[in-house]
């Protein structure tokens, strides 16, 4: 293992096990942390603190079971939006991130400007967040919904 110092924001094989340990268990203690990637738990901890200040890992979070919370229904909005200028793309964007039940909003490069990611308890729900909110987003000119049947593979690596 080279002993050679890192340029800031530079990360090395290290570093990325050390993500990728957070990436599938974000609670995993410093003790076995430092075990599994081969540094005493001082270095491990000055490691993780500075790919966390150097904007690596954007934070830490509970990932909720949304069958439990009985929101199981997903669906995937394409919006087309009447006006694709700086100005309107900002207002969009700003107000979609206001709708608590757009889990994932991505402009796209296609047949349409937006794709968005809603998850709702029904069907009905999501008919009332697609007629009350979505198309009533700014410059919104049309939109086409394909639901989700099952959910293979979600929230990341």
């Amino acid at each position: 293992m080279s002993k050679a110092k890192l340029f800031p924001g530079e990360i090395d094989a290290i570093d990325r096990k050390i993500l990728d340990l957070l990436v599938e268990n974000a609670r995993i203690s410093i003790t076995e942390m430092s075990e599994i990637v081969g540094l005493s738990k001082t270095p491990c901890t000055l490691r993780l603190q500075r790919l966390i200040s150097d904007g690596y890992i954007d934070g830490f979070r509970a990932v909720l079971n949304p069958k439990k919370l009985g929101l199981d229904h997903v669906a995937f909005a394409e919006v087309k939006l009447s006006d694709t200028k700086e100005a309107a793309l900002n207002a969009f964007n700003s107000a979609v991130r206001k709708i608590k039940e757009v889990e994932e909003c991505h402009m796209i490069a296609g047949r349409f400007d937006y794709l968005i990611k809603i998850r709702t308890a029904d069907i009905r729900r999501y008919r009332e967040v697609l007629g009350e909110k979505i198309s009533s987003l700014p410059n919104v000119a049309s939109t086409s919904t394909s639901v989700a049947m099952e959910s293979i593979k979600e929230g990341g690596r």
